[in-house]
């Protein structure tokens, strides 16, 4: 091997391993500010379900705090798996790390890597010696950020080397065709796994003085952008189709903005000019260009959420086992289970069979009150599935109990097996009700106005302390179980007091006594429920 092929081999070690070197650093940021804000990041996305605006917010946020929008994907492709989040809100969070992860091309853009190694001499100092987990913490993303530059100023020298030769230049000369480039950005990030990544290269190589043309960088740019969309693509094939649909959202978004902008580009000759003209330097036109193409993509395409979740089912349509309530819906294999997972699955899983209980609830006083017997029947089928629901799911839980559990998931195992009884048993009043229907009123018994009235305002007061319960449970809040104890005791009260009332319209013939077997039940199957409210109100446990 002669001088000059050496040397070559040498720079592409040099670049290389400055390459991997500002992965490192990449990475171990990311990684630090998960451990400061990470758990609270899950909890922000978790719950940002209000609207399209705030998903935005939240996902820009979130992206701009972990450093990484693959992580915020990845992060609420989970939470679309576990049932805790609709199509709509993940596309709106989607949207908004895109917006949120220009932050750190600007960070690149600034030209402090001569004081790197200084950075990577405090953030060391700090997580070496001193105990303070937060303050290690910071230490260990001042150490990141130093090793991020460091390994971007690496790779300057062996760029700047390779653009003098002839095969490189030929190669920048083949980027100036924008398609080349474009899917050059696609591959690189693809593989790299980091649109973050390419950018930086992309900026390393303004820095070090290679002649790239700025076309050339904005179409490598969007490249990356789509590119970004691989991960997430591959993390859902494991996962449920609902979550495919979510990856899928990503692609077709990314896909779309970016063709559109380089189409623009192409149609539009003053946009890139414009930015050479604003801003002097090339590294600060790349992270503004980058930065002004996420803004216009999100402020369009936000106000498309619905259509593009409905493009989305067009593509990956519903299956027919899909649309069948006899089925666990969240829960996913158990050779792919931990038990914090499990956990989260099974409570989405919960949510929804107390949400089926409360409807079928619901429905057996429309079939008591109208005395429709098409209603009755329907609940009857609905409670099979709440059986169902509750077979399989204590059966799931009862199996984790074979693994290493801590006193907390103990707990937890606890809370939920006696949750999912619960809400069993509410089908079950639901389904006494509606036996009502079929048995008693089809003998031609009636009952007086007074009863009825009370009946109703009973099943109301009810309805309502399952509603806030079952709301409460949902987002684990427990600021609501005073009230909750509060609304049961007057189902109570009413109870006790109804019961009172129907014995003097007894004794003063004022009522059938016939129905007074119905009204006793009803108001016992009413009572009752709201005790089975407050069991599970007592089976909230903190997030």
């Amino acid at each position: 091997m002669d001088g000059s092929t050496w040397v070559i081999v040498q720079n592409i070690f040099l670049a290389l391993g400055g390459l991997g070197l500002f992965l490192l650093g990449l990475k171990m940021m990311s990684d630090g500010l998960k451990n400061i804000a990470g758990s609270r990041m899950r909890t922000i996305i978790g719950k940002a379900t209000a609207n399209r605006f705030l998903g935005l917010l939240v996902g820009m946020v979130t992206t701009a705090v972990t450093q990484s929008s693959t992580a915020t994907s990845i992060m609420s492709i989970g939470f679309v798996n576990a049932g805790l989040m609709n199509l709509k809100q993940f596309t709106s969070i989607i949207i908004g790390a895109s917006i949120g992860t220009t932050f750190t091309a600007f960070l690149f853009s600034f030209r402090i890597d001569s004081i790197a190694p200084l950075f990577i001499f405090l953030g060391i100092c700090l997580y070496l010696f001193v105990k303070k987990k937060k303050v290690k913490s910071i230490g260990f993303i001042v150490l990141g950020l130093g090793i991020l530059f460091f390994g971007l100023s690496t790779m300057g020298a062996p760029l700047f080397e390779f653009s003098r030769l002839d095969g490189f230049q030929r190669m920048l000369l083949a980027f100036a065709n924008p398609l080349l480039a474009l899917l050059t950005g696609v591959l690189f990030t693809a593989i790299v796994q980091s649109s973050t990544a390419t950018i930086g290269v992309i900026i390393a190589m303004y820095l070090s003085g290679v002649d790239l043309s700025f076309t050339t960088a904005a179409f490598l740019v969007l490249g990356a952008n789509i590119g970004t969309c691989s991960t997430a693509l591959l993390s859902s094939l494991a996962a449920d189709r609902e979550s495919k649909r979510a990856a899928l959202i990503l692609a077709v978004y990314k896909i779309t903005a970016g063709s559109a902008f380089a189409v623009a580009i192409s149609v539009v000759p003053g946009i890139l000019p414009w930015f050479q003209e604003r801003w002097a330097d090339g590294a600060v036109q790349i992270a503004m260009f980058h930065t002004a193409y996420n803004l216009v993509a999100a402020t369009v395409m936000i106000f498309f959420t619905g259509r593009l979740v409905s493009f989305v089912y067009r593509l990956l349509p519903k299956l027919p086992a899909e649309d069948s309530a006899m089925q666990l819906m969240h829960l996913g294999k158990e050779s792919e289970q931990t038990p914090a997972i499990t956990f989260t699955q099974a409570h989405s899983e919960l949510c929804r069979m107390g949400r089926m209980a409360a409807a079928n609830l619901e429905l057996a006083l429309k079939a008591f009150f109208e005395r429709n017997a098409e209603k009755a029947v329907e609940v009857f089928e609905t409670e099979g599935v709440i059986d169902y629901l509750k077979r399989e799911i204590t059966a799931y839980l009862m199996r984790i109990q074979s693994t290493k559990l801590t006193s907390t998931d103990v707990e937890r195992l606890s809370a939920m097996l006696k949750t999912v009884s619960d809400i069993e048993r509410l089908g079950d009043h639901a389904e006494n009700i509606a036996e009502y229907v079929l048995n008693d009123w089809s003998s031609g018994i009636s009952m007086s106005p007074e009863a009825t009235k009370e009946l109703g305002t009973l099943s109301k007061a009810m309805m309502d302390t399952l509603a806030i319960t079952l709301e409460s449970y949902e987002v684990h809040d427990l600021s609501r179980i005073g009230r909750i104890h509060e609304m049961e005791q007057e189902v109570d009260d009413l109870s006790a007091q109804y019961l009172d009332n129907h014995i003097g319209r007894l004794d003063a013939k004022r009522c059938d006594p016939r129905c007074s077997v119905i009204f006793t039940s009803m108001v016992s199957d009413l009572e009752r429920c709201s005790d089975h409210a407050i069991n599970i109100a007592e089976n909230i446990l903190p997030t």
